[in-house]
């Protein structure tokens, strides 16, 4: 508001927020509108993952030292705000008329997958864009990306003496029978390609477990989490189906064994729409004059909350402030970085793309 933004805000229901592991969370809009014409959505998060260990500078303290900003969500995706922000103040800048409308989306449950985030702005009516431009990278357009499945699965047993492991059902046995065949799974993904540059193939982890009572007692339960990242040609509704399938196969030889799954999350892969090449085209063009250069347009192995967009009939891209290699930057990591020189490019070039793409210049 003290740059001259009206901010529409849009609580979220407090049941609804804790449904999705969060105590509060209200989405932000503001809107500029220039006259008739299309819609921009430019949309990035605030939420963020815990700062970790490692640090030497203070996780949220944005400081500045060597043309560089420190803190969490540096690149993930706190710059954005200041990159669509100052976009938008470029544009209301110029004397000209230009059509259309843009806006900026703020929301805060990405880290969570976006359901109560961009999905409720898009189907309450809140938004309706035409173009959807989501937080992401100076030097690429991401064009699609992973869609991701975590999966729970409890294995169930019976627990006995040590003593006599006879008298019950063994739940880490079936938890080996059912690791031995989703590690097999890996190496049969790890075989796919994906039709999409940037993108190599499926994967699979097992990135959580848990169970037993005692170190004298059989145990009889185990949990275990999956992450499944699925690629842009795969049905993810198919995915889950046929891992669920793959788990309870493993273990039905196994007497007195009960296997539950629960899917904890389904995101689809972000995909290419019609009139996304608009999107592209723009940016890149811009691309090669602000930076000198020509930036690619790939996908990426990651997901994002894009997809709500794209699910929505959004034509939909990930551009945005980051670094030229991903590894300067450490996203998520101690130290997380941008280079203040890319978060003034990434400015300049969604400025004069959104007008582009609001004059209908080619």
């Amino acid at each position: 508001r003290s740059l001259g933004f009206e901010v529409e805000e849009h609580p979220v229901p407090e049941d609804l927020a804790r449904s999705v592991g969060m105590i509060s969370a209200t989405n932000l809009v503001i809107r500029h509108r220039f006259g008739p014409g299309p819609t921009i959505a430019l949309n990035a998060h605030g939420d963020v993952v815990a700062p970790g260990g490692g640090w030497t500078f203070d996780p949220y303290g944005a400081e500045v030292k060597d043309g560089w900003i420190y803190g969490r969500a540096a690149t993930a995706s706190k710059s954005d705000f200041a990159t669509y922000g100052y976009a938008l103040l470029a544009l209301r800048s110029l004397s000209e008329r230009l059509g259309g409308t843009v806006e900026i989306h703020l929301t805060y449950d990405e880290e969570a997958g976006g359901e109560i985030g961009p999905k409720r702005l898009l189907l309450q009516g809140i938004t309706r864009p035409d173009f959807a431009i989501c937080a992401g990278f100076t030097y690429l357009v991401v064009t699609a990306h992973n869609g991701c499945l975590h999966l729970e699965v409890e294995i169930k047993g019976k627990s006995s003496h040590a003593a006599r492991p006879e008298l019950g059902h063994d739940a880490m046995e079936a938890a080996n029978h059912v690791l031995t065949a989703l590690f097999a799974e890996r190496r049969r993904l790890a075989g796919i390609r994906s039709t999409v540059e940037g993108i190599r193939h499926p994967t699979l982890v097992v990135g959580l477990i848990n169970g037993g009572i005692n170190t004298n007692v059989l145990p009889d339960q185990v949990t275990m989490r999956i992450d499944r990242r699925i690629l842009p040609q795969e049905d993810g509704k198919q995915v889950t189906s046929d891992l669920i399938q793959l788990v309870r196969d493993s273990v039905k030889s196994l007497p007195g064994i009960r296997c539950e799954t629960r899917i904890v999350m389904l995101a689809e892969p972000l995909t290419p729409l019609p009139r996304q090449d608009q999107l592209v085209a723009a940016i890149k063009r811009n691309a090669d004059v602000v930076l000198g250069e020509e930036i690619p347009a790939i996908g990426a192995p990651i997901y994002t909350d894009a997809r709500h967009y794209c699910a929505a009939g959004v034509p939909t891209v990930l551009y945005g402030a980051g670094p030229k290699d991903p590894s300067d930057a450490n996203a998520h990591g101690p130290d997380e970085r941008l280079k203040i020189s890319d978060l003034y490019s990434a400015t300049e070039i969604t400025a004069r793309a959104c007008y582009d793409l609001l004059t209908g210049s080619t």
